[in-house]
């Protein structure tokens, strides 16, 4: 098949594309110089004339805490004109075939753990990650409704996953506007590299966080994505037709600092900025929807956080001084 994926270039995106084209795929790109997706006579004229028969779109304004709290409309203008213009142009070229990714974000602040997916919308969202996590909602509810309004007329079967806190090779490693396991690891990195005594994180530490190996999300979507109709819809709802994907276990930012501490070999001290915000108290995704149709992850998170030093030993570049928390 022609497999379009947008925002090929992140992390998620490289992954995607190595392995559908290790299936036998043809993915099919487009920088953002060569496509804006912001802009939807661009992303009507690309759907035009491709042959495209799935999308998988990864596309999206992503970032940490404070870049989320730096930006919050760029976040959501981004993100809502990123869903609304790569769906509805997909629809409009007889895509029949989309999976939307989207983050745990999206679930109430303070929603029970584990979160199972029928929580969304039961509750007010984190405040710091807010505007991106409207648009996601938005992504979740374009894919149903063209489902419900669509899906008999036209064949539309366009699908929702949710991932957890994702890290791995090819992530962005920006210390102020990145998630928060490259931007420890080039933290701890930096610190080892100029001899600094400690290292600043924001937040208490007490927050907990689940972590998924990028490959093994992938994993994920493609499954998904290849499910049959009957069985999707097995497992799923109209209204909640997404699934989420974890790893079913989480940990605290604190335990997470020590865990990339060992890996990258930095013997100073973590310090905590407990002015700073820790954003929700805990994010553990409820993953028995992704399990029955036979998904898991299976990276186990040392592992991960080693391989992934390592992609960021490979790119890193010669820094004097450790830049400000």
């Amino acid at each position: 098949m022609r497999i379009y994926v947008a925002g090929h270039r992140g992390m998620v995106g490289q992954s995607l594309s190595r392995r559908l084209r290790a299936m036998g795929h043809e993915v099919v790109t487009r920088d953002r110089e060569a496509l804006d997706l912001l802009d939807q006579e661009a992303v009507r004229r690309f759907f035009a004339s491709e042959r495209i028969d799935q999308v998988y779109l990864a596309a999206a304004k992503v970032g940490g805490i404070h870049a989320n709290m730096s930006y919050p409309a760029e976040f959501i203008y981004q993100n809502l004109m990123i869903a609304a213009n790569v769906t509805h142009q997909a629809f409009l070229a007889n895509v029949t075939r989309l999976l939307f990714l989207g983050s745990s974000c999206i679930y109430p602040r303070l929603a029970d753990q584990p979160i199972a997916e029928e929580a969304l919308l039961g509750g007010r969202l984190e405040p710091t990650n807010e505007p991106y996590a409207i648009a996601k909602i938005a992504g979740i509810k374009l894919c149903e409704s063209y489902n419900r309004q669509y899906g008999a007329s036209h064949g539309i079967d366009y699908r929702s996953v949710m991932p957890s806190n994702l890290y791995g090779p090819g992530d962005n490693y920006h210390i102020e506007n990145s998630h928060v396991v490259p931007a420890l690891i080039r933290r701890f990195h930096l610190a080892k590299s100029t001899a600094a005594p400690s290292v600043l994180i924001w937040g208490t530490g007490r927050a907990r966080r689940e972590f998924l190996y990028v490959d093994d999300m992938v994993d994920g979507c493609i499954a998904v994505m290849n499910l049959s109709r009957a069985v999707y819809d097995t497992h799923t709802e109209p209204m909640r037709a997404h699934i989420n994907l974890g790893t079913g276990d989480d940990l605290s930012i604190a335990e997470l600092a020590d865990h990339i501490r060992e890996v990258v070999g930095y013997r100073g001290r973590i310090q905590f900025d407990t002015s700073q915000p820790d954003g929700a108290p805990r994010k553990l995704l409820e993953v028995s929807r992704a399990a029955s149709i036979g998904w898991h992850a299976t990276m186990p998170l040392t592992d991960g956080l080693r391989r992934t030093y390592a992609d960021y030993s490979r790119a890193v570049r010669p820094v004097e001084t450790l830049a400000p928390a």
